[in-house]
């Protein structure tokens, strides 16, 4: 029996939540071809943040990664609204990770090891992925993290 990205989530005890729409002129995903890119998403969990602030300067890591993790599972949200289902994903190719970041901060790869680490456990050898972790000084609405994704379809 194949295990499935869903049967994975609820071992882990995550509900997707709803996907968030776009508040600008742009879109939460695009798909061409056999990929889908997603706008950046936010840690977003049960209609708040999971938390505000800078990584180094009020935010924890452990904090930041629970962030992160949660700007992954709306990834996943973005692609089963763009896809009807996530069995359609192939592979997570690349993610991209924005730490907003104290100026001593340098610890953006633990955060975003918050998202890595989630998304292999609900994608399996699917989930592994080639990474950048990037510190910035500030992100939309004073959130600590914001991660965009590119996966490959089936």
């Amino acid at each position: 029996m194949t295990i499935t990205i869903q049967h994975r989530l609820s071992e882990l005890g995550v509900v997707l939540p709803a996907p968030a729409r776009s508040v600008a002129n742009y879109q939460p995903y695009v798909r061409t071809g056999n990929l889908l890119f997603t706008s950046g998403q936010l840690p977003m969990r049960d209609g708040g943040f999971t938390s505000m602030g800078k990584l180094g300067e009020g935010v924890d890591i452990a904090a930041g990664q629970e962030a992160a993790r949660w700007c992954a599972a709306n990834i996943l949200a973005q692609a089963k609204d763009a896809l009807g289902d996530l069995a359609k994903i192939k592979r997570l190719v690349k993610i991209t990770v924005f730490v907003a970041s104290a100026p001593a901060f340098t610890d953006q790869h633990q955060v975003a090891n918050g998202a890595s680490d989630f998304l292999v456990e609900a994608l399996g050898e699917a989930g592994n992925h080639a990474r950048s972790a990037v510190g910035v000084p500030s992100l939309p609405m004073d959130v600590p993290v914001e991660i965009e994704a590119v996966l490959e379809l089936h």
